[in-house]
C-alpha cells in the first residue's frame, strides 16, 4: 500500500543509471520483485558484466522469494541514458562518485522523465541539495543508498536534500519497503550519511590500532568477526547496551559505564593515513585475507550473507525478505 492508500496493478517500469556491482545488484532486485528494468552505462561493454552479476545474484534471490514469473534476463540494455529512462516510473542512478558527474547525468534524466518521475541516487556520501540545485524539478531527487550488495543486504538511507518534497521521500520510502527493503530516513545531510559515517567511526579506530601497533590487521578484523559484529547483526548498539544495564536498561548502563565510555572517547586516536600506515594495512589486509581469488571471496560473503538473512527472518517470525510481494508497488503519484 503507496502512502495515499493507492496500490499498482499494472508493470511498473525502473531505469537502472550505470550498470556497475551496484547498479547490477540494485537491478537483480528489481526483476526479482516482477519489475520491468532497463539498464543504463554507455559503456557498451556493461552489458556483459551486467548479465553476468545479474546471473551470480539469481539464486540468492530466487532461495528469498521470486515474484511470480520472475525472469532474470527480461531487462533491456540501453548506452543512452535518456532512452533507458524514457518513461520509467523510477530511476535508481548509480554513476561514479563525482558531483559533476551526477549533475550530468540528473540534468540529462530529466530531459527524458516525467516531471513525477522520482529520480533516486544510491550515492554513498554527497549531498543532495548540492546535486538538485538548478534542477528543473528538484523536488523528485532523493537519495537512496543502499548497502552493497544492495540485493542481499536490506539497509538502505533514504535523503532528501533542501528542496525534495516530503512526498517523494514518501513514495520512494514506500518503494523501498515494498521490494522488502528496510530503508531508515535521515533528518539531516551529512557525508556520509549515516551508515557509512558508522562505518568510518570505527574503521578510524582500527587503523589506529594497526598503525600504533597495538593490533594486526588480523586480530582488528578478528575483534569484530568473533565479537561484537556477532551481536550488531542481531540489534543496533544502543540496544545491544541496552540489554548490558540488566533490568536496570540503558539508565542502569549509563550511570554504571558512562563515564569509563566518555574516558575511552577521550583516548580514541586520530590516524592519519600516512605512507607507513598504508603499507601496514595493505600488506596486514593481504596477509590475513590469505588465499583465494576476489571473485571466491565475494561468493563467500554473500553465500554467508544469505544465510543470515534467512536465519534472521526465520527467527524474527518474518516473511524472507520481499516474499509477500508478487510486484512492487509503483510510487503513489
Amino acid at each position: 500500500m503507496t502512502p495515499d492508500g493507492s496500490t499498482f496493478s499494472g508493470p511498473m517500469t525502473v531505469a537502472v543509471v550505470g550498470a556497475g556491482t551496484i547498479g547490477a545488484s540494485w537491478a537483480a532486485l528489481f526483476l526479482a520483485r516482477g519489475l520491468t528494468v532497463r539498464i543504463s552505462d554507455p559503456d557498451p561493454a556493461a552489458e556483459a558484466s551486467a548479465r553476468r552479476l545479474i546471473t551470480e545474484a539469481w539464486p540468492a534471490l530466487t532461495r528469498l522469494g521470486l515474484a511470480p514469473g520472475a525472469d532474470p534476463a527480461s531487462w533491456t540494455f540501453h548506452t543512452d541514458l535518456r532512452e533507458a529512462a524514457r518513461g520509467a516510473d523510477l530511476v535508481q542512478e548509480n554513476g561514479p562518485e563525482r558531483e559533476e558527474v551526477k549533475r550530468a547525468l540528473f540534468a540529462a534524466l530529466e530531459e527524458a522523465v516525467g516531471d513525477d518521475t522520482i529520480i533516486a541516487s544510491s550515492t554513498s556520501g554527497l549531498i543532495m541539495s548540492r546535486l538538485q540545485a538548478g534542477m528543473r524539478v528538484p523536488g523528485r531527487f532523493v537519495i537512496g543508498h543502499p548497502f552493497n550488495p544492495p540485493h542481499l543486504i536490506p539497509l538502505v538511507e533514504v535523503v532528501g536534500g533542501q528542496q525534495t518534497d516530503e512526498q517523494a521521500i514518501a513514495r520512494l520510502t514506500a518503494f523501498y519497503t515494498a521490494l522488502g527493503k528496510r530503508p531508515i530516513r535521515l533528518h539531516a545531510e551529512r557525508p556520509g550519511h549515516l551508515a557509512n559515517r558508522l562505518q568510518a567511526a570505527l574503521w578510524r579506530e582500527a587503523v589506529n590500532a594497526v598503525a600504533t601497533g597495538l593490533a594486526s590487521v588480523e586480530d582488528v578484523d578478528a575483534a569484530i568477526a568473533h565479537g561484537p559484529g556477532l551481536r550488531w547483526a542481531l540489534m543496533g548498539p544502543n540496544a545491544i547496551f541496552d540489554l548490558a544495564g540488566g533490568p536496570g536498561g540503558m539508565k542502569h548502563f549509563l550511570d554504571h559505564l558512562g563515564p569509563a565510555m566518555e574516558s575511552w572517547w577521550a583516548d580514541l586516536g586520530t590516524p592519519q593515513l600516512t605512507e607507513d600506515t598504508r603499507r601496514r594495512l595493505v600488506e596486514g589486509t593481504a596477509e590475513a585475507v590469505g588465499g583465494g581469488s576476489h571473485a571466491e571471496r565475494v561468493e563467500q560473503r554473500d553465500r554467508l550473507l544469505l544465510a543470515l538473512v534467512e536465519m534472521l527472518a526465520r527467527e524474527r517470525g518474518g516473511e524472507r525478505p520481499g516474499s509477500e510481494q508478487t510486484g512492487a508497488e509503483q510510487p503513489a503519484t
